[in-house]
This record gives structure tokens, C-alpha cells and sequence, in this order.
């Protein structure tokens, strides 16, 4: 049975609802190979057309996903026909028999659509180290949809693909937006889940973003790795990276620019599509810190006057991992003091006697002290918020390093769900 889930108070009002995207098709699943009752599987198909770009953990542990995928993507050169996700078992650590495991669920989902196997691009998330059992997933693949399911149009159905790769997520996290592909439309949709193990080094645990746009792998590559750099690299939940952490940006050329291919990821006519890839990356980002398990707060993080984005970046994350940062967030208390020991423990250049804090908008810090006449009341009552805000300028002469952080607190509840992780 599905365990109980318990909404996180920080999640959105509504669930996105996104517009139908043109060239591929949703396959969503109930293989009980983990959860009983309750849609695990995943399967998106792509038609002909399409290309795919994909990041992956740095972990030194990856998961037999992850390493198909990313022999799959080189060997297909980025041609792929289908995306499919299984719910519950990361198939991590699980030695050949994980490989084996992979590669037959990618042979079926292969046969189910009419491609070759290694157009096909997998990914698993959940337990580490228990075997992956394949007979209910390829089961699955033959039958099809959850006969049971009612039928939905293709906005809800993305709702659906969104609930089906959750693991401890309390929400399925989506989000879409349109933008100009020169003097043409397009549609871009992402999907993601992530809850726990969220410090990635790469990516979210999964995350899926689709446009039906008409883009080369060498220029989508490009797009992902900007983006995701000032998103999914900028979210976390625990300082812990997954062995399966995965994220796939897939065109599928449904929709054709005017004029000259474009070839190039500067190319001035992907300027709206960089815009809507960037927000619905970082919209996605901040729904997974939003989930962060045990989460009763999300902390925006706005780190400024570093020598570069990247130590800003590692500054701004050495905040959001703090404990004892995040335990005072939880417990409301305006502790900054925890936040000027977070950035000198980050190992990146910063100048005590320059560095300047404020919480909520509230100055706390300037010149490398507490500002005079500071009184806590203000920002104790910011520090009661569910959304809390923190801006940290770390002081380095021309340093012009910028970045935001989403993180979230840490309470007793991250300790209970992952006590119980298991049963």
C-alpha cells in the first residue's frame, strides 16, 4: 500500500496544468513493483523527430540507470524515442544484476514502441542497493496504461506522469510556460520529483523538461548546462547527491524555426526559449526545496560580491547545508551569527570586515559587525514566516559572483521520515 502522505505546508495552491506539447505521448503505469494501488511507471515516447540532452550525478555511485542512459545518449548521438522511469528502487549498487535489470526494461519499452534499445533512456529513484525486480515492470510495458485509470486529457495527464516517479514527495511538482522560437510558438513543460538526498551536483533526483521546438543535441546540451547551473545545482534539501540523479532536455522538433537551422546556442532567436527553459528549471528547483522532507520553511538564499558565481554558489550552499542554520530557521530564531560561520567554513575568499547580512530585508550585518542599533524584534517576526529571505554580501573587492540558493529547514519530521524510510 502507498504510504500515508502529509502535504508539505509549503507547496503551491494549485497544481500546474500544462498545455498539450506536440510530439510525444505519456504512458503512465501502476506496476505494484513497489507501490501497491498507485501509479509507479512512466514511459514518455518520442516521436522520430526528437533529440535529447541529459546531465547526470557526479556520485561515484551511479545507478545502473544512469549508466545506460548516459552510454545510450552517446551511442544514439542524442536521437532517442523514449524516456521510462520506474518509482521506488534506485537498481543502485545492485551489480550486474542491476545492469541486466536495466537493459531489459529498456529492450521492452524498445519493443513496445519500435525503436532500438539504445534509443531508449531510463532512470530509478528510491531505495539503494535492493534488487530491481523487472517481471512486474515488463508486465507493465506489455498491458500499457493503468487500464483502471480514468481517462484524461493531456493536460491532467502530465499531472499523472508527475505523480507516477514520486518517491517521499508530498506533491507532484510541473510547471510550463510558452515562448518565441523566432516568429514561431512553442510549448515547454517540466516535470521533476525530489524530496530527500537533494544536494545535487548535476541535477534534481529526476527531472524531465520538454518542448516540442526543432533543436539540434549539440545546441540542446548547451541550453541545459546553463540552465542548470542557476537551478537544480542551486537547490538543497540534506548536502546529500544521489546515485541517481538525472535530468533530460528533449526536443521534439514538432515545431520548425523560420529560416536558417539554428546551430548555435547564442543564436539571438532562442532568446525566449533560454528565458521560459531558465524559469521552468528553477521553478522546478524551488518546488523540490519546497518538498525538502521534514520541511516546514524554504529559505531563499541570495549570495552577492564573490569572486565569481561558482564561490558564490558554494558560499550560498554552505548556508543552506548548515545544521545549525537550518535548525534556527526551523526554530524561528534570528541566530545570524550561524550564517557568518557558514561562509567562513565555505573555503571560498570572503572579507570578515567587509561582509555585510540581512534577513527579510532587514540589515543585520554591515562593515563586519551587527549595524548599529539593531533590534532583533523585526527579525524575529521575518524568521516566523514560512518563506524566509537572506542576502549575504561577502565583500570581495571587485568581486562580482552572484547566485541563489533554495533550501529548507530542518525539523524532526526529516528524521522521522527517514527513520522509517524502509518499512
Amino acid at each position: 500500500m502507498a504510504p500515508k502522505i502529509i502535504r508539505s505546508p509549503l507547496a503551491p495552491k494549485r497544481i500546474a496544468k500544462p498545455k498539450a506539447l506536440s510530439g510525444l505521448r505519456l504512458h503512465v503505469m501502476a506496476s505494484g513493483a513497489r507501490y501497491k494501488r498507485r501509479d509507479d511507471f512512466l514511459l514518455i515516447e518520442l516521436n522520430d523527430t526528437a533529440t535529447v540532452a541529459g546531465v547526470f550525478t557526479k556520485s561515484k555511485m551511479p545507478s545502473a540507470a544512469v549508466d545506460l542512459s548516459r552510454a545510450n545518449l552517446i551511442s544514439s548521438k542524442g536521437r532517442a524515442r523514449a524516456i521510462l522511469v520506474n518509482a521506488g528502487n534506485a537498481n543502485a549498487f545492485t551489480g550486474q544484476a542491476g545492469a541486466k535489470a536495466a537493459a531489459l526494461t529498456a529492450t521492452a519499452a524498445a519493443k513496445k514502441i519500435g525503436c532500438r534499445a539504445e534509443q531508449v533512456l531510463i532512470a530509478s529513484t528510491g531505495v539503494i542497493g535492493e534488487t530491481l525486480e523487472t517481471k512486474p515492470l515488463l508486465k507493465a510495458l506489455e498491458t500499457g496504461d493503468n487500464k483502471k485509470a480514468k481517462k484524461t486529457d493531456k493536460e491532467n495527464k502530465w499531472q499523472s506522469a508527475a505523480r507516477a516517479i514520486m518517491t517521499t514527495d508530498t506533491f507532484p511538482k510541473l510547471t510550463s510556460a510558452t515562448a518565441k522560437f523566432g516568429n514561431q510558438t512553442v510549448t515547454l513543460t517540466g516535470i521533476a520529483k525530489g524530496s530527500g538526498m537533494i544536494a545535487p551536483d548535476m541535477a534534481t533526483m529526476l527531472a524531465f523538461i520538454f518542448t516540442d521546438a526543432a533543436l539540434p543535441v549539440s545546441v540542446l546540451q548547451k541550453l541545459l548546462q546553463e540552465a542548470n547551473a542557476d537551478s537544480f545545482n542551486c537547490v538543497t534539501v540534506d548536502s546529500d547527491t544521489s546515485t541517481s540523479d538525472t535530468c533530460f532536455l528533449a526536443a521534439t522538433g514538432a515545431v520548425k524555426i523560420n529560416g536558417a537551422a539554428v546551430k548555435s546556442a547564442n543564436d539571438k532567436r532562442l532568446a525566449g526559449v533560454k528565458k521560459a527553459l531558465a524559469d521552468i528549471m528553477q521553478n522546478l528547483a524551488e518546488q523540490v526545496a519546497r518538498d525538502g522532507e521534514g520541511a516546514s520553511k524554504l529559505m531563499t538564499i541570495e549570495v552577492s560580491g564573490a569572486e565569481n558565481d561558482a564561490a558564490a554558489r558554494r558560499i550560498g550552499l554552505a548556508i543552506g547545508n548548515s545544521p545549525l542554520v537550518k535548525t534556527a530557521i526551523a526554530g524561528a530564531d534570528a541566530n545570524w551569527g550561524r550564517i557568518v560561520m557558514a561562509v567562513g567554513k565555505s573555503g571560498e575568499k570572503a572579507e570578515r570586515d567587509r561582509l555585510a547580512i540581512s534577513i527579510g530585508g532587514i540589515k543585520v550585518a554591515r562593515g563586519g559587525k551587527v549595524v548599529p542599533g539593531y533590534k532583533e524584534a523585526p527579525v524575529a517576526r521575518h524568521m516566523k514566516n514560512k518563506e524566509i529571505s537572506i542576502a549575504v554580501n561577502v565583500g570581495v573587492k571587485q568581486g562580482k559572483g552572484r547566485a541563489r540558493i533554495w533550501a529548507s529547514d530542518l525539523t524532526h519530521g526529516y528524521i522521522s521520515i527517514n527513520a522509517d524510510y524502509r518499512s
